[in-house]
């Protein structure tokens, strides 16, 4: 695409630019879709409406379609990640193990429950089909941290450890 053809950038913060540069580098064609839209992530941390309003126009796709890309994928998150993750396994063995007790807590003790955040943005709760640590069920994934054979007091105490951490 020329260059005189290409969207104007949503606004003037240089990580746009960076998003560009890959659909420059792919030809603005359909097929880098994905992988405009990890750099969006990587870039922003999330994928709000005006980024996939610019994806869709720069690359020429109805915005349905990149709104169920973005949707379909789990590794694509469309709203903004807390300070701090937690991600719970709700596989099998974590599932008979306990995990939905330890969801259930998060929810009493944050009031955030699966794919939410704290007002604060301290917080994002999220869960995962497997996290492939079946023999430590139920498993908690803290900031990218494994733990294991956990009971919803034990994921109390290390939460409130971790947000400690921030006052």
């Amino acid at each position: 695409m020329p260059v005189e053809q290409q969207m104007a950038l949503p606004s003037d913060d240089k990580r746009w630019k960076l998003v560009n540069a890959t659909m420059r580098r792919h030809g603005h064609r359909a097929s880098c879709l994905i992988e405009t839209l990890h750099t969006v992530q990587e870039c922003f941390g999330y994928l709000d409406e005006p980024a996939l309003r610019f994806v869709a126009e720069s690359l020429k796709l109805p915005l349905s379609k990149v709104y169920g890309v973005a949707t379909f994928y789990h590794f694509f998150q469309m709203k903004p990640k807390g300070r701090h993750t937690c991600v719970v396994c709700t596989g099998t063995a974590c599932h008979i193990k306990g995990a939905p007790d330890i969801l259930d807590r998060i929810a009493e003790t944050y009031g955030i429950r699966d794919g939410e955040t704290t007002g604060d943005k301290a917080l994002s709760v999220l869960t995962a089909r497997c996290v492939g640590s079946c023999g430590l069920a139920p498993a908690v994934v803290f900031d990218g941290d494994v733990a294991g054979k956990l009971t919803p007091d034990d994921v109390d105490v290390k939460l409130k450890e971790i947000l400690s951490h921030d006052a």
